[in-house]
């Protein structure tokens, strides 16, 4: 099955799953610092609604750890990273959330591809775990594959 070639309304959920090393832990970021409402839940495994998509943090502590990193438009992306796109009004007020409540950037709020057909606000950070998070944006959201 070929991938479609735009975006398809409405977009259908999706559904990640990543190691954890504390599931306390991932409730505090995810829930807490990120605002994700918690679904369900065991001894292992935690359910957040990410933006309506389904994520899952794993207890998994062996799996857990910092990500390989590339070179993107200057700065050192981690490869194994997961995010959403938000409208910018909503990415500008997240990236305010985060500096207040003191997250370290990966990549510190920026504009990227500055000029190009790609531009796009973008923030790369950590969570408890070691696992990889961007946020970006788009002043005008057709953008988003543009080549």
């Amino acid at each position: 099955m070929q991938a479609p070639t735009t975006n398809p309304a409405p977009l259908s959920p999706f559904h990640l799953a990543f190691p954890v090393h504390d599931l306390a832990e991932a409730r505090r970021f995810y829930g807490g610092v990120l605002g994700c409402p918690e679904g369900r839940s065991s001894d292992e495994w935690v359910d957040f609604n990410f933006y309506g998509h389904q994520i899952v943090a794993h207890l998994a502590p062996g799996e857990t750890g910092a990500a390989q990193r590339n070179a993107v438009d200057g700065h050192g992306v981690p490869v194994r990273h997961f995010g959403i796109v938000l409208p910018m009004a909503d990415w500008e007020a997240m990236a305010e959330r985060l500096r207040a409540q003191g997250i370290a950037f990966v990549i510190e709020p920026y504009i990227r591809f500055k000029g190009e057909p790609g531009e796009q606000a973008t923030m790369f950070f950590m969570d408890p775990s070691g696992n990889a998070l961007e946020l970006k944006a788009f002043s005008d959201i057709n953008r988003l594959f543009a080549k």
